[in-house]
């Protein structure tokens, strides 16, 4: 067995060092590649294939070359991360996963979005999606950094102190609902509440482009979250 070796992880390509896939003697690793290994399978320009997840095989090297954890911010792939450790029969690296999970604070974040209703030429009867301007994020500074990484637009936010003050300035670079109630699944939050409200009526004239009855039919809601 080389010094150098290259591999295929469900066809992504990586080089590392004997040494570190060995690093830790009672992984699966170790066994494939250590003595007494089996027949390993090549792929057409010979290096050796690993049928697993190849994007998330970038963290099992780390790992193993660091014995650290390293993630990037807003991270969303824990559970199959899990998986992999699992797979590869990582013990140090699932406990360093279950730790930073349940080293967790507690927290609120609370979503609020206002929109309205697209509408057709039929009115009513044609309603087409809802609209949403802008998705408004509140809760301590950290936390929304914590859960919504890149996706978070601080622009609006005048105060520029530290990460443990609270603000309701924030607002997200989107505009889809689901994708910011995922963020906060996978970091652990679970709704707790939600509330909503309408208008049906404006005597002002609308926009130009905007449909007469769109702009009759705005609506806020706002959707608690809690990590225990």
């Amino acid at each position: 067995m080389p010094e150098i070796i290259e591999l295929n992880v469900g066809g992504v390509s990586y080089t590392t060092t004997l040494a570190t896939l060995l690093q830790d003697k009672g992984t699966l690793l170790a066994e494939l590649f250590g003595e007494g290994r089996e027949a390993l399978a090549k792929d057409s320009k010979g290096r050796y294939f690993l049928d697993r997840d190849g994007v998330l095989f970038r963290y099992i090297l780390d790992f193993l070359r660091d014995k650290a954890l390293h993630l990037p911010e807003g991270f969303r792939e824990r559970q199959r991360l899990l998986r992999e450790a699992e797979h590869f029969k990582l013990t140090a690296m699932l406990e360093s996963i279950r730790g930073e999970r349940d080293a967790r604070p507690p927290g609120c974040i609370t979503i609020g979005y206002r929109g309205s209703f697209q509408f057709g030429k039929d009115g009513l009867a044609d309603v087409k999606f809802r609209k949403l301007s802008r998705i408004l994020v509140c809760g301590r500074v950290a936390q929304c950094r914590e859960v919504f990484g890149d996706t978070l637009n601080e622009s609006r936010d005048p105060d520029h102190g530290g990460p443990d003050r609270y603000t309701s300035r924030f607002f997200l670079k989107h505009c889809f609902i689901e994708q910011a109630f995922d963020n906060l699944h996978d970091h652990g939050y679970r709704m707790a509440g939600s509330c909503g409200s309408g208008t049906a009526g404006s005597a002002a004239e609308p926009k130009p482009g905007v449909d007469t009855e769109e702009n009759r039919w705005n609506h806020y809601n706002e959707f608690v979250f809690i990590r225990d």
